[in-house]
């Protein structure tokens, strides 16, 4: 237990019945702490569905290895909460972050609020009070009511590549999310867009004409070079595994043209990005890689990985029930020999690990269930290598316990 966990605790306990997306409540309490907001260096405003958070990182990589001071805003943490906030490239410790949380607190009066709201609001007030050159913001759920949509005028806004996820919040079709991920388009501000899926890009493209906001989509990367508006580079070997990875870095090279940043500079970043969970190789004997893949699109591009490996990998998963169980495992299934499920550690959303397993037997894997990950790993044994996946959450136990031993 930390500092923290007290203050954490009891905002959590002002969570509203349900969750509504909205900006009332976070606007009411800004306001109440002076408009942080307003007072941020240049923000660079990520939404999409996955490669978000990589994508992030190869920016900052490439920012810090040009001299410049990054805040970063992500979410969610995998094993402290502090990782969330990162002001002028170094993570807040306990003591100033749970002052930044009680102001918060103190400023709400007992008010309902989303543990996201208030954690958000804690993480402007730490951006706006210390100098930086760039703030990374990235989206926490879709865009136009997401709680980071609060910053009225961005520097520069990116969408990822849109998927189905969170469709419970988001829609059920992908006309339907991509028009919340381009709730973040603003007048005037350039929008960065990865490559889409048609029926996404043509919503984004209508988003951005009506609201006047330049498009930059005629980025490419081909055959390991980056093609650019002004600028063209070969792609040193990536920070981060998977050749998916490739993409992520144009967005982030397209994000950062108009930031005259020396190009070994780039070099240096794409070089030296890391983002836990992310193809993570947590061991070489016995080989064991993790990812916080859930969702059908992360599934393909895992399946991809896969299929460039010289041998068959075991798997251990978790998933959420929140999450399409049935299309993440069919992705994999053509790609592994032997699938362990088990439950997510700490989450009353956890699909039973009976149950993931029983789903993955349906896609066609061979699959049984253990009680948590460690026991799974012993039961696969040294064989062959082992992906774990499924969860950010499970990712998060694992590092965790990793840390713990």
């Amino acid at each position: 237990m930390t500092a923290l966990d007290p203050v954490l605790a009891r905002l959590t306990a002002l969570h509203p019945k349900l969750i509504d997306l909205k900006l009332d409540r976070v606007l009411r309490l800004l306001e109440r702490l002076g408009n942080p907001e307003r007072r941020l260096p240049p923000v660079i405003h990520v939404a999409g569905t996955n490669g978000k958070g990589s994508t992030v990182a190869f920016m900052r990589a490439m920012l810090e290895a040009a001299g410049r001071r990054v805040h970063a805003y992500t979410s969610p943490h995998l094993v402290r909460f502090n990782e969330r906030i990162t002001v002028a490239g170094e993570t807040l410790p306990d003591g100033e972050l749970l002052a930044l949380l009680e102001e918060c607190e103190r400023a709400n009066e007992g008010r309902p609020i989303t543990f996201f709201e208030i954690t958000t609001a804690a993480a402007f007030l730490a951006f706006s009070r210390a100098p930086a050159d760039v703030l990374l913001l990235e989206v926490g759920l879709g865009g136009r009511l997401d709680t980071t949509n609060v910053v009225e005028r961005p520097a520069v806004t990116a969408i990822t590549p849109v998927a189905r996820d969170h469709t419970q919040f988001l829609g059920e079709t992908l006309a339907e999310i991509a028009g919340e991920k381009a709730g973040i388009v603003k007048p005037g501000v350039p929008l960065v867009l990865a490559p889409q899926e048609e029926e996404a890009r043509a919503v984004i493209l209508a988003k951005a004409a009506e609201a006047g906001a330049p498009v930059h989509d005629d980025w490419r990367v081909s055959e390991g070079v980056y093609h650019g508006r002004g600028m063209t580079l070969a792609l040193p070997k990536l920070g981060l595994a998977g050749a998916h990875q490739a993409g992520n870095a144009g967005l982030a090279l397209a994000c950062l043209e108009g930031f005259d940043l020396p190009e070994a500079a780039l070099v240096r970043g794409l070089e030296s990005a890391s983002w836990p969970a992310r193809l993570q190789r947590l061991s070489e004997a016995p080989e064991i890689w993790l990812d916080g893949g859930h969702n059908p699109a992360a599934g393909r591009v895992l399946a991809d990985w896969l299929s460039g490996r010289p041998e068959r990998f075991d798997l251990v998963v978790g998933m959420l029930d929140t999450k399409d169980r049935d299309r993440f495992l069919a992705a994999l299934a053509p790609h592994v020999e032997r699938t362990v499920a088990v439950p997510v550690p700490g989450s009353a959303a956890s699909v039973p690990a009976e149950a993931l397993a029983a789903t993955a037997r349906a896609a066609g894997m061979d699959a049984s269930a253990a009680p948590d990950v460690e026991t799974a790993l012993e039961r696969l044994g040294p064989a062959r290598p082992v992906l774990i996946a499924g969860s950010l959450y499970l990712a998060g136990a694992v590092l965790s316990g990793l840390r713990e031993q």
